[in-house]
């Protein structure tokens, strides 16, 4: 029997069990694709990663290689599995940047860490590329909402820093809570689009340090944090005024 070392990490959190964990197997080397997929549907956490060790010398070229898994499948890239599995890394080297080779390329991630506090870990993503503005009544349709429930001031559009994420803007914080949605739905749309998932967001908030609400839905459940999202939602707010 093989045997491999993994870890569970919470990360968007400064509390255990809570956040979005990732499970990080921190020396995959001689584990199949076909044998990924299967332990990551095995945690069934949003993600999984897997680390693959190389020499020094590559490493310090070109990163850490990590693949990540989802439930069904392997990401380009996505937020909290980054981050945790960089903060995964920075515990046992204790460096205060750490760099990751993902397929989509290349991410750095920097730690600090005031007396007494939790982590903090800074991720920069690849510059985002801005894709197809929607046509509102048919996403509107496809969602089952009304036209009246988006947020017309605003484009639903799809932005990418590695996966490709559709924003689109609701009315109000009372419609986002009581958001429902099919997602065979969802996903019959999406796969006709350059949009992977949809992400939810409104100008209405519960933080009041908040620019925008936000909620997202895909194929295992609700993600209580997506960082992929976060950083292309925060090019979207830029581009449109909202921040």
């Amino acid at each position: 029997m093989r045997k491999f070392a993994v870890v569970q990490v919470d990360v968007f959190t400064s509390q255990p069990l809570e956040g979005n964990a990732v499970a990080v197997f921190t020396d995959a080397r001689g584990l199949s694709d076909t044998e990924m997929q299967a332990l990551a549907k095995e945690t069934n956490l949003s993600e999984t990663t897997y680390i693959l060790p190389r020499d020094a010398a590559t490493e310090r070229e070109r990163g850490v290689r990590v693949r990540i898994f989802t439930v069904r499948e392997e990401l380009d890239f996505a937020g909290h599995p980054t981050l945790g599995t960089a903060f995964v890394l920075r515990q046992a080297s204790g460096a205060k940047r750490v760099e990751l080779d993902l397929k989509v390329g290349k991410i750095p991630v920097e730690f600090e860490q005031a007396a007494g506090q939790p982590m903090f870990g800074e991720m920069r993503q690849a510059d985002p590329q801005f894709g197809l503005r929607h046509d509102a009544p048919a996403v509107a349709q496809a969602l089952g909402l009304s036209l009246d429930d988006l947020d017309q001031t605003l484009p639903v559009q799809t932005v990418s820093t590695g996966m490709g994420f559709t924003i689109v803007p609701l009315r109000s914080l009372e419609l986002m809570r009581r958001l429902q949605i099919s997602q065979a739905a969802a996903n019959a749309y999406l796969q006709r689009t350059d949009g992977k998932f949809f992400y939810f967001v409104t100008r209405e908030c519960v933080a009041p340090s908040a620019r925008l609400h936000a909620r997202m839905f895909f194929y295992n459940g609700e993600d209580p944090a997506t960082g992929s999202a976060a950083g292309c939602t925060a090019a979207w707010m830029a581009a449109h005024g909202v921040a």
